[in-house]
């Protein structure tokens, strides 16, 4: 055999040998898992019934009203708190009321919770709210919050709502007569509108 072929065999030994070499870098054993994950998220959910709370007139001075009304948390998440905002617009029939402000003869004596009523301790009403329209405008309490709370952790409920629960509140208006003449609202109407914000509860391990 030439040199030449013998070099030329011996070339395409070397490289065939490089090639194995290469190609037995890349085999390996591999195994494979698919994880399928999922992040739904819940909802919050709440609605008052009745929606329409009072409806009334030919009011006077001294007449009061008494009415019950639910906050139902009709979602899949739990509910740490219902905030009340008020707001109300007057209309002034005879255009004589000046600076007063029918609202402030309007006084809710009280708006309470009844589930969050307390067995143990004194006094045993949850009450909300006691107060004027008008100075509850400026204020944002907290409808289910559990204010008398618990006698060694025995309680109706803690405050908040849960998820499929409901709560009964009961309110009392009032068309205070403060002994005056007060005949600057005959004719007159107020509108009151009582918005309830849920909030949820803080995050948590999952």
């Amino acid at each position: 055999m030439s040199i030449k072929k013998k070099l030329g065999l011996g070339l395409m030994s070397a490289a065939l040998g490089i090639g194995l070499v290469g190609g037995g870098t890349f085999a390996y054993f591999s195994d494979t898992e698919t994880t399928n994950n999922t992040f739904a998220a819940g909802t919050l959910d709440l609605s008052v019934d009745p929606t329409t709370i009072i409806d009334v007139d030919n009011l006077k001075p001294g007449d009061w009203m008494t009415r019950s009304f639910e906050l139902i948390n009709d979602g899949t998440l739990d509910i740490s708190q219902v905030e009340l905002s008020t707001n109300y617009t007057v209309s002034d029939a005879m255009g004589d009321n000046g600076n007063e402000d029918f609202g402030e003869h309007i006084r809710v004596n009280f708006l309470k919770n009844l589930d969050k009523d307390s067995l143990f301790q004194w006094p045993h009403e949850n009450v909300i709210v006691s107060t004027t329209l008008a100075d509850l405008q400026g204020d944002v309490p907290d409808a289910v919050e559990n204010q008398i709370w618990a006698f060694f952790g025995w309680d109706d409920e803690a405050s908040g709502l849960s998820a499929g629960d409901s709560d009964t509140l009961i309110v009392q208006f009032e068309f205070v007569d403060n002994g005056q003449d007060q005949n600057a609202f005959q004719g007159d109407a107020l509108e009151l509108e009582w918005t309830f914000e849920a909030h949820q509860t803080d995050g948590e391990a999952r």
